[in-house]
Protein backbone atom coordinates (compact mmCIF):
# COMPACT_ATOMS: atom_id res chain seq x y z
CA UNK A 1 0.00 0.00 0.00
CA UNK A 2 1.08 3.62 -0.84
CA UNK A 3 3.02 5.63 2.01
CA UNK A 4 0.81 8.69 0.67
CA UNK A 5 -1.28 10.27 3.95
CA UNK A 6 -4.68 9.98 3.32
CA UNK A 7 -4.78 8.79 -0.44
CA UNK A 8 -8.03 7.38 -0.21
CA UNK A 9 -9.34 10.95 0.52
CA UNK A 10 -7.74 12.49 -2.05
CA UNK A 11 -8.89 10.12 -5.06
CA UNK A 12 -12.09 10.56 -3.29
CA UNK A 13 -12.56 14.14 -3.24
CA UNK A 14 -10.86 13.97 -7.02
CA UNK A 15 -13.62 12.29 -8.58
CA UNK A 16 -16.23 14.28 -6.09
CA UNK A 17 -14.77 17.46 -7.90
CA UNK A 18 -13.95 16.02 -11.76
CA UNK A 19 -16.89 17.24 -13.83
CA UNK A 20 -16.25 13.53 -15.91
CA UNK A 21 -15.41 10.37 -15.09
CA UNK A 22 -12.12 10.27 -13.76
CA UNK A 23 -9.24 7.59 -15.49
CA UNK A 24 -6.76 6.04 -12.95
CA UNK A 25 -4.04 7.38 -14.94
CA UNK A 26 -5.22 10.82 -14.78
CA UNK A 27 -5.62 9.95 -10.59
CA UNK A 28 -1.96 9.11 -10.93
CA UNK A 29 -0.93 12.25 -12.31
CA UNK A 30 -2.55 14.28 -9.71
CA UNK A 31 0.60 13.21 -7.61
CA UNK A 32 3.81 15.27 -8.64
CA UNK A 33 6.23 13.09 -6.50
CA UNK A 34 6.23 9.54 -5.81
CA UNK A 35 3.06 8.88 -7.51
CA UNK A 36 0.88 6.12 -6.43
CA UNK A 37 1.30 2.46 -7.98
CA UNK A 38 -2.05 1.38 -9.71
CA UNK A 39 -2.76 -1.47 -7.37
CA UNK A 40 -2.89 1.01 -4.93
CA UNK A 41 -5.41 3.44 -6.76
CA UNK A 42 -7.24 0.18 -7.90
CA UNK A 43 -7.38 -1.42 -3.64
CA UNK A 44 -8.23 2.31 -2.74
CA UNK A 45 -11.47 2.20 -5.64
CA UNK A 46 -12.27 -1.14 -4.28
CA UNK A 47 -12.60 0.61 -0.76
CA UNK A 48 -14.46 3.28 -1.79
CA UNK A 49 -16.86 0.81 -3.62
CA UNK A 50 -17.65 -0.69 -0.18
CA UNK A 51 -17.89 2.83 1.76
CA UNK A 52 -21.02 3.57 -0.85
CA UNK A 53 -22.85 0.01 -0.35
CA UNK A 54 -26.11 1.05 1.69
CA UNK A 55 -25.98 5.08 0.16
CA UNK A 56 -28.16 6.15 -2.53
CA UNK A 57 -25.17 7.20 -4.73
CA UNK A 58 -22.02 4.57 -5.44
CA UNK A 59 -18.53 4.51 -7.36
CA UNK A 60 -19.70 3.43 -11.04
CA UNK A 61 -16.78 2.68 -13.39
CA UNK A 62 -17.68 3.63 -16.88
CA UNK A 63 -15.27 3.55 -19.82
CA UNK A 64 -13.94 6.38 -19.51
CA UNK A 65 -13.04 6.14 -15.82
CA UNK A 66 -14.80 6.27 -12.41
CA UNK A 67 -17.19 8.76 -11.08
CA UNK A 68 -20.04 9.03 -8.19
CA UNK A 69 -23.54 8.92 -8.96
CA UNK A 70 -27.14 8.22 -7.69
CA UNK A 71 -28.34 4.89 -7.72
CA UNK A 72 -31.31 3.98 -10.39
CA UNK A 73 -33.36 2.99 -7.66
CA UNK A 74 -33.48 6.74 -6.57
CA UNK A 75 -33.45 8.72 -10.17
CA UNK A 76 -37.27 9.36 -9.73
CA UNK A 77 -37.13 11.24 -6.94
CA UNK A 78 -33.76 13.10 -7.25
CA UNK A 79 -34.45 13.66 -10.77
CA UNK A 80 -37.04 16.23 -9.87
CA UNK A 81 -34.43 18.72 -9.13
CA UNK A 82 -33.93 20.07 -12.53
CA UNK A 83 -36.97 21.68 -13.89
CA UNK A 84 -36.18 21.20 -17.39
CA UNK A 85 -37.15 17.49 -18.76
CA UNK A 86 -34.55 15.35 -20.21
CA UNK A 87 -33.97 14.76 -23.60
CA UNK A 88 -36.52 13.27 -25.78
CA UNK A 89 -34.97 11.09 -28.47
CA UNK A 90 -37.36 9.65 -31.30
CA UNK A 91 -37.56 6.06 -32.07
CA UNK A 92 -36.08 6.87 -35.26
CA UNK A 93 -32.93 7.88 -33.54
CA UNK A 94 -32.46 5.51 -31.22
CA UNK A 95 -32.58 2.59 -33.97
CA UNK A 96 -30.05 4.20 -35.72
CA UNK A 97 -28.05 4.47 -32.69
CA UNK A 98 -29.06 1.07 -32.13
CA UNK A 99 -27.69 -0.16 -35.53
CA UNK A 100 -24.67 1.53 -35.04
CA UNK A 101 -23.66 -0.11 -31.82
CA UNK A 102 -24.24 -3.50 -33.19
CA UNK A 103 -23.16 -3.61 -36.40
CA UNK A 104 -20.42 -1.18 -35.72
CA UNK A 105 -18.34 -0.11 -38.13
CA UNK A 106 -21.21 0.71 -40.85
CA UNK A 107 -21.99 3.55 -43.22
CA UNK A 108 -25.04 5.81 -43.25
CA UNK A 109 -26.19 3.09 -46.58
CA UNK A 110 -25.93 0.25 -44.91
CA UNK A 111 -28.37 1.76 -41.82
CA UNK A 112 -31.12 2.78 -44.62
CA UNK A 113 -30.86 -0.69 -46.17
CA UNK A 114 -31.37 -2.05 -42.84
CA UNK A 115 -33.98 -0.01 -41.62
CA UNK A 116 -35.74 0.21 -45.17
CA UNK A 117 -36.21 4.33 -44.90
CA UNK A 118 -33.91 7.33 -45.41
CA UNK A 119 -31.88 8.09 -42.30
CA UNK A 120 -32.43 12.43 -41.85
CA UNK A 121 -29.16 13.99 -41.50
CA UNK A 122 -30.33 15.87 -38.03
CA UNK A 123 -30.10 12.21 -36.66
CA UNK A 124 -26.66 12.06 -37.77
CA UNK A 125 -25.47 15.42 -36.86
CA UNK A 126 -27.33 14.97 -33.41
CA UNK A 127 -25.60 12.24 -32.80
CA UNK A 128 -22.42 13.43 -33.30
CA UNK A 129 -22.72 16.56 -31.73
CA UNK A 130 -24.18 14.47 -28.74
CA UNK A 131 -20.59 12.58 -29.65
CA UNK A 132 -21.79 9.34 -29.21
CA UNK A 133 -21.23 8.49 -32.55
CA UNK A 134 -17.60 9.17 -34.63
CA UNK A 135 -16.39 9.17 -37.95
CA UNK A 136 -13.52 6.07 -37.74
CA UNK A 137 -12.61 5.71 -41.71
CA UNK A 138 -14.17 5.58 -45.11
CA UNK A 139 -15.23 2.67 -47.08
CA UNK A 140 -12.94 2.35 -50.07
CA UNK A 141 -16.45 2.73 -52.99
CA UNK A 142 -17.57 5.26 -55.01
CA UNK A 143 -18.19 8.35 -52.63
CA UNK A 144 -16.17 6.84 -50.02
CA UNK A 145 -18.89 6.88 -47.82
CA UNK A 146 -17.98 7.59 -43.83
CA UNK A 147 -17.94 4.63 -41.63
CA UNK A 148 -19.09 5.22 -38.21
CA UNK A 149 -18.99 3.89 -34.80
CA UNK A 150 -20.05 4.55 -30.61
CA UNK A 151 -17.67 6.51 -28.67
CA UNK A 152 -16.12 6.21 -24.90
CA UNK A 153 -18.91 9.02 -24.45
CA UNK A 154 -21.47 6.53 -25.69
CA UNK A 155 -20.61 4.13 -23.03
CA UNK A 156 -20.39 6.63 -20.22
CA UNK A 157 -23.90 8.00 -20.98
CA UNK A 158 -25.53 4.65 -20.88
CA UNK A 159 -23.38 3.29 -17.91
CA UNK A 160 -21.69 0.80 -19.75
CA UNK A 161 -17.75 -0.40 -19.37
CA UNK A 162 -17.28 -2.12 -23.04
CA UNK A 163 -19.59 -2.87 -25.82
CA UNK A 164 -20.04 -6.18 -24.21
CA UNK A 165 -22.49 -5.38 -21.78
CA UNK A 166 -25.03 -3.86 -24.24
CA UNK A 167 -27.85 -6.52 -23.59
CA UNK A 168 -28.20 -9.16 -26.08
CA UNK A 169 -30.93 -8.59 -29.07
CA UNK A 170 -33.10 -11.86 -27.58
CA UNK A 171 -33.05 -9.97 -24.23
CA UNK A 172 -35.06 -6.26 -25.67
CA UNK A 173 -38.58 -7.75 -25.56
CA UNK A 174 -40.17 -5.96 -23.89
CA UNK A 175 -41.28 -2.79 -26.14
CA UNK A 176 -43.47 -1.08 -23.84
CA UNK A 177 -41.04 -0.89 -20.92
CA UNK A 178 -38.09 -0.15 -23.27
CA UNK A 179 -40.59 3.21 -24.31
CA UNK A 180 -41.06 4.25 -20.67
CA UNK A 181 -37.99 3.83 -19.67
CA UNK A 182 -36.27 6.16 -22.78
CA UNK A 183 -39.17 8.53 -22.75
CA UNK A 184 -39.99 7.85 -26.69
CA UNK A 185 -41.35 10.88 -28.42
CA UNK A 186 -43.08 8.38 -30.59
CA UNK A 187 -45.22 6.06 -27.91
CA UNK A 188 -46.69 2.48 -28.82
CA UNK A 189 -50.26 2.72 -30.03
CA UNK A 190 -52.37 0.01 -28.26
CA UNK A 191 -55.22 -1.83 -30.30
CA UNK A 192 -58.34 -0.68 -29.00
CA UNK A 193 -61.35 -2.83 -29.26
CA UNK A 194 -65.34 -1.97 -28.00
CA UNK A 195 -67.36 -4.83 -26.76
CA UNK A 196 -70.96 -4.74 -27.64
CA UNK A 197 -73.57 -5.83 -25.32
CA UNK A 198 -76.10 -9.18 -27.15
CA UNK A 199 -78.63 -6.04 -27.24
CA UNK A 200 -76.55 -3.74 -28.82
CA UNK A 201 -74.90 -6.36 -30.87
CA UNK A 202 -78.44 -7.21 -32.24
CA UNK A 203 -79.91 -3.83 -33.63
CA UNK A 204 -76.23 -3.65 -35.58
CA UNK A 205 -77.50 -6.87 -36.89
CA UNK A 206 -80.91 -5.06 -37.88
CA UNK A 207 -79.22 -2.10 -39.11
CA UNK A 208 -76.88 -4.04 -41.64
CA UNK A 209 -80.07 -6.18 -43.07
CA UNK A 210 -81.87 -3.08 -43.40
CA UNK A 211 -79.18 -1.65 -45.21
CA UNK A 212 -78.49 -4.30 -47.30
CA UNK A 213 -82.17 -4.89 -48.70
CA UNK A 214 -82.71 -1.41 -49.03
CA UNK A 215 -79.40 -1.46 -51.66
CA UNK A 216 -81.34 -5.19 -53.28
CA UNK A 217 -84.38 -2.99 -54.04
CA UNK A 218 -82.54 -0.09 -55.53
CA UNK A 219 -80.52 -2.72 -57.87
CA UNK A 220 -83.68 -4.18 -59.01
CA UNK A 221 -85.72 -0.83 -59.77
CA UNK A 222 -82.01 0.29 -61.91
CA UNK A 223 -82.11 -3.29 -63.80
CA UNK A 224 -85.61 -3.28 -64.19
CA UNK A 225 -85.53 0.34 -65.69
CA UNK A 226 -83.12 -1.23 -68.38
CA UNK A 227 -84.17 -3.61 -69.35
CA UNK A 228 -87.58 -1.27 -70.65
CA UNK A 229 -85.26 1.29 -72.56
CA UNK A 230 -83.93 -2.04 -74.28
CA UNK A 231 -87.44 -4.53 -74.33
CA UNK A 232 -89.27 -2.85 -77.29
CA UNK A 233 -86.71 -2.14 -79.85
CA UNK A 234 -84.62 -4.55 -82.14
CA UNK A 235 -81.44 -3.62 -84.20
CA UNK A 236 -83.37 -4.00 -87.38
CA UNK A 237 -86.75 -1.71 -86.28
CA UNK A 238 -85.67 0.89 -84.02
CA UNK A 239 -81.19 1.23 -83.60
CA UNK A 240 -79.55 3.35 -81.58
CA UNK A 241 -81.04 6.64 -82.92
CA UNK A 242 -84.44 5.86 -80.51
CA UNK A 243 -83.30 4.74 -77.20
CA UNK A 244 -83.69 8.20 -75.82
CA UNK A 245 -87.80 8.05 -76.60
CA UNK A 246 -90.09 7.62 -73.93
CA UNK A 247 -91.73 4.68 -72.67
CA UNK A 248 -95.45 4.39 -73.57
CA UNK A 249 -97.26 5.40 -70.69
CA UNK A 250 -99.15 1.72 -70.14
CA UNK A 251 -95.71 -0.19 -70.41
CA UNK A 252 -95.57 -2.74 -68.35
CA UNK A 253 -93.00 -4.86 -67.78
CA UNK A 254 -92.84 -8.64 -68.57
CA UNK A 255 -91.10 -11.26 -70.54
CA UNK A 256 -90.05 -11.71 -74.58
CA UNK A 257 -90.57 -14.83 -75.91
CA UNK A 258 -88.52 -17.12 -78.11
CA UNK A 259 -89.94 -15.09 -81.01
CA UNK A 260 -88.88 -12.03 -79.64
CA UNK A 261 -92.47 -10.64 -78.86
CA UNK A 262 -93.73 -9.71 -75.42
CA UNK A 263 -96.10 -12.01 -74.11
Amino acid sequence: MSEIANLKQIIEGAIMAADQPLAIDLMISLFETDPPERADILQVLTEITADCEGRGFELKQVASGYRFQVRSDYGQWVSRLWEERPARYTRALLETLALIAYKQPITRGDIEEIRGVTVSTNIMRSLLEREWIRVVGHRDVPGRPAIYATTRTFLDYFDLKTLNELPTLSQIKDLDKINEELDLEDEIVEARTIELTPEQDAVEAEAEDASLDEVTDRVNEIQENIKNMFRQETPEEGGMDNLDEPDEPDAKPGLDGPDGQRQ
